[in-house]
């Protein structure tokens, strides 16, 4: 991973303005980031990538989401009921 994208990584301390939600209502952010984060670590399992490059979705979706959303997605996802497409 180039040191570009580490540096971004270990200074982050909350999610960066993001063009595609310009509302207050940071909801459809959230869902979009986790989303972003599983397709992310799916694609790159698959590949046999690098998944420390998924890490900076997962940082905003956790700094956005509520816990529990996020467990309640966990479980979800776990249990095959998600309604995301990953």
């Amino acid at each position: 991973m180039s040191e570009d994208i580490k540096a971004k990584i270990q200074n982050y301390r909350t999610a960066p303005f993001d063009s595609r939600f310009p509302n207050q209502n940071q909801t459809r952010n959230c869902w979009q980031n986790y989303l972003d984060f599983h397709r992310c670590e799916k694609a790159m399992n698959e590949r046999g990538g690098d998944v420390s490059v998924c890490q900076w979705y997962k940082r905003v979706y956790k700094s956005l989401c509520p816990l529990s959303w996020v467990n309640t997605w966990d479980d979800r996802r776990a249990e095959d009921t998600f309604p995301g497409k990953i």
